[in-house]
């Protein structure tokens, strides 16, 4: 594969805040970039060199992608897969549209992870509900307490209930009304991912593991490196890797484990693209994840991922805003010296939105967590 060099023309499908360090990436990279999204005034346009202000499937749109970029990458998993299945046909595309379908569906997800030896939390498909009415509740109880998921379109805690009997199950699964996933609750003592930038099968490289907090669903809190013995963490990275080995994967992926109580790993779910929890690589990593899917898209060797300092990262949400919409006291970070803010550049400030993020380096990660910790509550 011939490597694409500066000042090509990269496309990205999504205009959100991953495709805005995207596009930051790649023009300080020398590139140039065309965004698809239909917000005006999406996180990503005011850095773009063109801004195609459009649905994602528009076919004008995506044509003029297909004709103008040398390669087009996503910024989401939920982008129509068939849509990037069709730019590839005249076009380098990264991820591909078959891995982004993966991704798209936890049962379909769910059965790659196992296809590559991995293992999951217990679950049980349920494409429909004739499919649920032919489980028993003897059988529902074995995945119990557990959690309802369904099998498309949920992020961030969404498409998501928590259920402990039979009889709880089935309500939900009738609330939610769409095929889901019953995944068994486990003795979980923290959560962790991983993130790998593979080109090839010979081009691989993994950053170091992120220990990660949420609340209501959503990162919180990043901390790296994760505080877990070398040789678990380790492990997961080299899961990560095997997995995006199996999915013939080419470009960034996001793999999210649990640490259960007896210091084993299970695989939680995977995201074809940049994430949350790798903001933290923006400050602390020798290359950070957003330069590496510019590098992966045009079959660059990824860069290096080493670890430069102990980092936490903290997610800014619109909570954090005041209710007239007042912001907050960046005065606070501006006085941190070794701290480092990310904003957005969204419009306004809602509950739950992810506005920003901030990173903080210190001499260790409980140091770093300290601080940060500290930082957010005085904004």
């Amino acid at each position: 594969m011939a490597a694409i060099l500066p000042p090509a023309m990269l496309g990205i499908i999504g205009g959100g805040q991953l495709g805005r360090m995207f596009t930051i990436a790649a023009k300080t990279m020398g590139y140039r970039v065309t965004v698809l999204e239909p917000d005006p005034h999406s996180p990503a346009a005011a850095f773009a060199d063109v801004h195609l202000c459009a649905p994602y499937g528009d076919a004008t749109a995506l044509q003029t992608l297909a004709g103008t970029c040398a390669a087009v990458t996503t910024e989401f998993e939920n982008v129509d897969a068939d849509a990037m299945r069709m730019l590839a046909k005249t076009t380098r595309v990264s991820p591909s549209g078959d891995c982004v379908a993966i991704a798209q569906d936890r049962i379909a997800e769910k059965a790659w992870i196992a296809k590559a030896g991995l293992p999951t939390a217990p679950y049980l498909a349920l494409e429909s509900a004739a499919a649920l009415a032919a489980v028993s509740d003897d059988a529902l109880a074995a995945y119990l307490p557990g959690i309802l998921k369904t099998a498309r379109l949920g992020y961030d805690g969404k498409g998501q209930q928590r259920v402990k009997t039979p009889a709880e199950a089935r309500a939900a699964f009738a609330d939610l009304g769409v095929a889901c996933v019953l995944e068994k609750m486990l003795d979980l003592k923290l959560e962790v991912s991983a993130i790998v930038t593979r080109t090839s099968a010979s081009q691989m490289a993994v950053f170091p593991l992120a220990e990660n907090r949420h609340e209501g669903g959503i990162l919180d809190v990043s901390i790296v490196p994760a505080r877990i013995a070398a040789g678990l963490a380790a492990s997961a990275q080299t899961m990560a890797q095997r997995l995006a080995d199996e999915l013939d994967y080419v470009g960034v992926l996001a793999v999210e484990f649990f640490v259960l109580g007896d210091d084993t790993l299970v695989v939680n779910e995977i995201a074809p693209r940049p994430h949350n929890s790798g903001h933290y690589t923006l400050t602390a990593c020798v290359t950070d994840q957003f330069q590496q899917q510019v590098r992966a898209l045009c079959g660059l060797l990824p860069g290096s991922t080493e670890l430069m300092t102990p980092v936490v990262m903290v997610n800014l949400l619109g909570d954090v805003w005041g209710e007239d919409g007042r912001a907050p006291k960046w005065d606070v970070l501006a006085e941190a010296p070794n701290a480092q803010l990310y904003l957005y550049g969204k419009q306004e400030a809602r509950k739950g939105r992810k506005m920003g993020h901030f990173n903080v380096m210190a001499a260790t990660a409980d140091a770093a967590l300290e601080q940060a910790e500290a930082l957010k509550d005085t904004l």
